[in-house]
């Protein structure tokens, strides 16, 4: 099951319930829950906690078994789901980690020495934070050439295939979430692409992090799986060495075993496997306020670059050429290294369900425009 925002030729946006290819117009269905589903975001869904995410997930099932209220997708504009409050990405896949170290610092030990004992993440843009389907305008800014530095178009945009989680339940200034709330506080997962400029990144990055090179655009499926159906998908995460600290040791097993599938131009390069991610979004959101930071409805975080051990398991285009290096071919002769105007990235993923069903996690597409250099 899986809940977004959609509107009709009227142009209000009401939630909905996806069916396949229709939706089921949730408060319409479901008037018991009116009051938290006529609103043009999933937020006040969101606030109202596991009990009533349940009740609504039950009372949905048993509205998708009949007719009424149903209108057909290819009838329907999608929306932003969610108002984001704020917005935290994390770089939690080792594999991903090993390989862009070893291609930004060769010769070196490619793992940052804090990288087994926390979770580490940049504070991101939740502004830009656009749904699926809207356009990329390749983003500008300064980065190295063999003259020093430069203004101009990023010539190294990438893509991050990444799954995110959003809070429903917040946490106050000043508390901390365990892991073990982590069901209690996050309602679900969508797909995420945090959209990178490699040059801006490389050059800007030193000594404070990610900025310009992230902020222009992340975009966010329109679809969110709420976390109770991923039950089947559930699996331990890799074993950790050395063992966390006590605020981050695993309580259940939140590894999810949900597969990406990575199109460029229509043509699959990619199969990042969920699974691989070393750190879970319970560990994530428990670092989060671990120091007291407040977490409120509506705050995005994203798992970071999926990678797996194989070369077709990369998440991004910076693994998948090795910065560079190793061209990829389309199907009609042309490479690439990083994305080129006109490039469309679809994302989509797929995770088993109950009984041997398949939980259809949607897409998260997005095309890229020309820079704009006046």
């Amino acid at each position: 099951m899986t809940f977004g925002v959609f509107s009709l030729a009227d142009g209000r946006r009401r939630i909905g319930v996806r069916a396949g290819e229709e939706v089921l117009d949730a408060a319409a269905a479901l008037p018991r829950f009116a009051d938290l589903l006529s609103a043009p975001v999933l937020n006040p869904l969101l606030a109202a906690g596991p009990d009533t995410w349940a009740a609504v997930r039950e009372a949905a099932h048993d509205a998708l078994d009949r007719a009424e209220h149903r209108v057909a997708l290819a009838d329907a504009t999608l929306h932003l789901p969610i108002e984001v409050a704020d917005y935290v990405d994390f770089f939690s896949n080792e594999h991903h980690a090993r390989n862009a170290g070893e291609i930004f610092r060769p010769g070196q030990d490619p793992l940052p020495t804090n990288w087994k004992h926390i979770p580490i993440g940049y504070h991101g843009r939740a502004g830009s934070i656009v749904v699926s389907g809207t356009p990329i305008v390749r983003p500008c800014g300064m980065r190295r050439s063999s003259a020093g530095p430069v203004y101009g178009p990023s010539r190294r945009l990438d893509i991050e295939a990444e799954l995110g989680f959003v809070v429903g339940v917040g946490s106050p200034l000043g508390s901390r979430v365990p892991v073990t709330e982590f069901a209690e506080r996050v309602f679900g997962v969508f797909l995420l692409n945090d959209w990178s400029a490699r040059d801006l990144q490389a050059f800007e990055t030193v000594p404070l992090g990610p900025f310009l090179g992230k902020s222009f655009a992340t975009s966010v499926s329109p679809w969110v799986v709420p976390l109770a159906d991923l039950s089947a998908a559930r699996v331990d995460p890799p074993a950790r060495d050395p063992e966390p600290a006590d605020y981050l040791s695993d309580a259940e097993p939140w590894g999810l075993d949900i597969t990406m599938e990575v199109r460029l131009n229509g043509h699959v390069i990619s199969r990042p496997p969920v699974r691989e991610n070393y750190w879970t979004g319970a560990q994530q959101l428990a670092h989060m306020t671990v120091n007291g930071a407040p977490s409120r409805t509506g705050d995005v975080y994203g798992s970071g670059t999926v990678s797996g051990p194989e070369r077709e398991q990369r998440g991004c285009l910076l693994e998948l050429s090795w910065g560079g290096k190793e061209p990829i071919t389309l199907p009609d002769g042309s490479t690439r290294t990083f994305l080129e105007d006109g490039d469309e990235v679809v994302i989509s993923a797929t995770a088993p369900g109950p009984d041997g069903s398949v939980v259809d996690l949607g897409a998260v597409a997005g095309t890229v425009l020309p820079a704009r250099t006046g």
